[in-house]
């Protein structure tokens, strides 16, 4: 069996980015689906990073997937990885997997060790996007839905890293607000999209620590691994962080400096499927565990995160957007349930889940509007 073609659909949900799918089709017939994941005003370079790797996979045997990523990384890309590189191979590594679990009729989970649960918790995400008046009941109606985790960001306003004593009372009193209105049993997992100095990010996570947060995510950039170690060290609440990783290379340091509890690599930009199984079997000698980041579809994207959860020992939830479901169902031949806040596995072969490319054609590209970003004044750059 040989590659004879990758195609790429780049669809827009109605809201927020572009999802980016990629189907690689076989001579033997049997096709795969992958998704990368995509950023605002990054979306065309991740799809142009698709087409260039797609001449080099034209012709090979599919079942190659680790001698292929591998030569996509050291030959490819010369050793000189980045964001849109990795999300064009993590999706086209997916639909790799997808096609050889159809070759041989069984889920992919199968093929990485077999599972080690029959159901994977999800937390829903999506549902808080610029918390406001109301975010209360938002809480209460995913709560009503199933949802026993919700994560939120509750810092207003621009990104800085030194934010106002006003901005910090404003994160501290959102968190108590959905504390309230969800009651003690839901776990909140606060986001901070790594936006502070540590000593905000200690401070406010002291303050928060009374409302019991299920986690504290990306307080401080990975991009300094001592920084996010300190915090750690400083506070009761478990650390979080992988977003802005890629590969096994990327966190080991993480690892070695026991810079954070969690895990959150993204299975649509690490390097794919096997990617993150090994992250996560990395992290099991070091007792962090894992809670993979998903900020794209749940169609193609949520299907690899499942099976690449599904083999994981220390597996702890990984993220579903609300948001992103009612279109995702609607491209999706046969789409997942989510269940008291859980989905099960899937049964059929490959990843088990299919697109209809007709329905995908309802959802044209659109090109994200430019930002006014933001001028020399008062506060400094």
């Amino acid at each position: 069996m040989k590659v004879t073609d990758v195609r790429t659909f780049l669809v827009h949900p109605g809201s927020g980015k572009n999802w980016l799918f990629v189907k690689v089709e076989t001579d033997a017939g049997i096709h795969g689906w992958g998704e990368c994941y995509t950023q605002s005003d990054r979306d065309r370079s991740i799809e142009a990073h698709v087409e260039e790797l797609a001449r080099y996979l034209i012709g090979r045997d599919p079942y190659n997937i680790k001698h292929f990523t591998y030569m996509v990384y050291n030959d490819f890309a010369s050793k000189r990885g980045a964001m849109d590189l990795y999300s064009a191979v993590s999706g086209i590594e997916q639909a790799l997997w997808d096609i050889v679990g159809k070759s041989l009729g069984t889920p992919v989970y199968n093929l990485l060790g077999g599972a080690c649960r029959d159901k994977i918790r999800v937390y829903a995400n999506g549902w808080g996007m610029r918390l406001t008046d109301g975010d209360g009941e938002r809480a209460q109606a995913r709560v009503a839905e199933g949802f026993s985790a919700l994560k939120f960001d509750p810092f207003p306003g621009p990104w800085r890293t030194h934010i106002s004593r006003e901005d910090e009372d404003a994160a501290v009193d959102c968190v108590r607000g959905i504390r309230e209105a969800v009651g003690p049993k839901v776990d909140l997992l606060i986001e901070v999209h790594r936006r502070l100095a540590p000593m905000h990010a200690i401070r406010v996570a002291r303050r928060i620590e009374e409302f019991e947060p299920f986690w504290y995510e990306e307080p401080v950039s990975s991009m300094n691994i001592d920084a996010l170690a300190d915090v750690r060290r400083a506070i009761d609440l478990p650390v979080v962080t992988g977003e802005e990783l890629y590969t096994k290379a990327e966190f080991r340091e993480v690892l070695e400096k026991q810079a954070a509890d969690i895990l959150n690599a993204d299975v649509c930009n690490c390097g794919g499927i096997l990617e993150l199984k090994e992250i996560g079997a990395m992290a099991e000698p070091y007792f962090v565990i894992m809670s993979p980041h998903n900020y794209n579809s749940t169609s193609v994207a949520l299907a690899a995160t499942v099976h690449a959860c599904a083999v994981m020992p220390n597996f702890l939830i990984t993220e579903y957007f609300v948001n992103f479901a009612e279109v995702a169902n609607a491209i999706t031949v046969d789409p997942w349930r989510v269940e008291d806040g859980y989905v099960a596995l899937p049964t059929g072969p490959g990843l088990g889940i299919e697109l209809d490319e007709e329905a995908l054609e309802h959802y044209a590209y659109k090109q994200f509007p430019a930002r006014s970003l933001p001028q020399f004044g008062a506060e400094g750059p």
